[in-house]
């Protein structure tokens, strides 16, 4: 993966993004408290770059992905956007046909490709369908495009008036790919895009995904719970723990010198393939369960599973801050304290 340089504007920019869902209850539905799924993000993300947006189940990251498409309408901050013309607009603030104007060049890929593709539609119907609701193509000329698309993602186009379930899973998620595709888009948002394929598939699927990032000058937003995966793809790893990015790095730093006490323990449960190299008491089994994000605990979010929590992560939240030359950022107040084993072992946790 090649260095991203960071420009003065980046293709995308989130500032204390919040997507905060009410809880009601009662007769009247009264709101009574609220979930928040995404609570003050921020990050950027510069053209030409893959951010892999990583956690556990419910800790945020499919929720913030559908936040800055804008299915969900954000309780807060702003999601900047840098549009072909130069000009930067806040898509927290737009609605409908300028929002509609600026999907084209947002796209998404879903998790499951058999429940995103309508089973009652052709291939041409599902690939051509943004085409032909915004007026784009029609007759011949959108047929050639489904065409050409197909080919890019290793589809034969003779097969585009066959109906999804004449494929496999790893073929209908390179139709789903060529669908995300067909308007042109400069960002593309993979929402756990290989999770439900076979482990062969998903090496295909992350292959094609980067010869057609260097095809047609993508960048990518990575979701994913599997760090092996992810390591693969992309140059800038974010951790999300209960709707907050607690570290932040270059991939290769994340893998060679975490900062935060739970990215170690992601990085404990990458399967190591040769056995000569496992370690028993590598893997870091972290107590009870992802904090409720509806009530989440007071101080760092972390604290109740963390073995180096101590009294002021119980009492205040950490900010996240920058505590490398590299652009390491962490959410934890004793990132410079712990020294933490990136395989996941038993750190010599040395308080200076």
């Amino acid at each position: 993966m090649a260095g991203i340089a960071p420009s003065s504007t980046p293709l995308l920019e989130l500032d204390n993004l919040k997507m905060h869902f009410p809880i009601r209850k009662g007769a009247f539905k009264r709101v009574v408290g609220h979930v928040k799924a995404v609570d003050g993000v921020s990050f950027r993300v510069e053209q030409g770059e893959t951010l892999g947006i990583v956690g556990e189940s419910g800790c945020g990251k499919s929720t913030l992905a559908r936040t800055v498409l804008r299915i969900y309408e954000p309780t807060s901050g702003e999601i900047r956007y840098r549009g072909r013309s130069g000009d930067t607009v806040d898509l927290a603030r737009l609605s409908g046909s300028a929002l509609n104007e600026i999907h084209r060049d947002l796209r998404m890929v879903f998790q499951d490709p058999q429940s995103s593709l309508d089973p009652r539609m052709t291939v041409i119907d599902i690939i051509g369908e943004v085409l032909s609701v915004n007026g784009m193509l029609h007759g011949s000329a959108l047929e050639d495009r489904v065409a050409g698309l197909m080919k890019s993602v290793g589809l034969r186009p003779e097969y585009m008036r066959r109906y999804p379930h004449a494929f496999s899973g790893g073929e209908r998620q390179r139709i789903g790919i060529a669908r995300a595709l067909a308007s042109d888009p400069r960002l593309v948002i993979a929402d756990e895009a290989v999770s439900a394929l076979d482990v062969s598939v998903q090496a295909q699927t992350i292959n094609l995904l980067q010869d057609l990032q260097e095809e047609f000058g993508l960048t990518y937003l990575f979701v994913a719970h599997d760090l092996s995966v992810v390591r693969h793809i992309c140059d800038n790893i974010a951790v999300m723990y209960v709707g907050r990015v607690v570290e932040k790095a270059p991939t290769n730093e994340i893998f060679s010198h975490p900062r935060h006490p739970y990215t170690e323990a992601l990085l404990s449960a990458v399967p190591v393939p040769d056995p000569r190299l496992r370690r028993r008491d590598q893997r870091i089994r972290l107590a009870g369960e992802v904090a409720d994000p509806a009530n989440p605990p007071p101080g760092c979010p972390f604290h109740p599973r963390c073995r180096y929590a101590t009294d002021i992560c119980k009492q205040e939240v950490p900010a996240l801050r920058i505590v490398t030359t590299e652009g390491h950022a962490v959410s934890c107040h004793h990132a410079e304290k712990v020294a933490l084993n990136p395989m996941g072992g038993r750190a010599a946790a040395e308080f200076h």
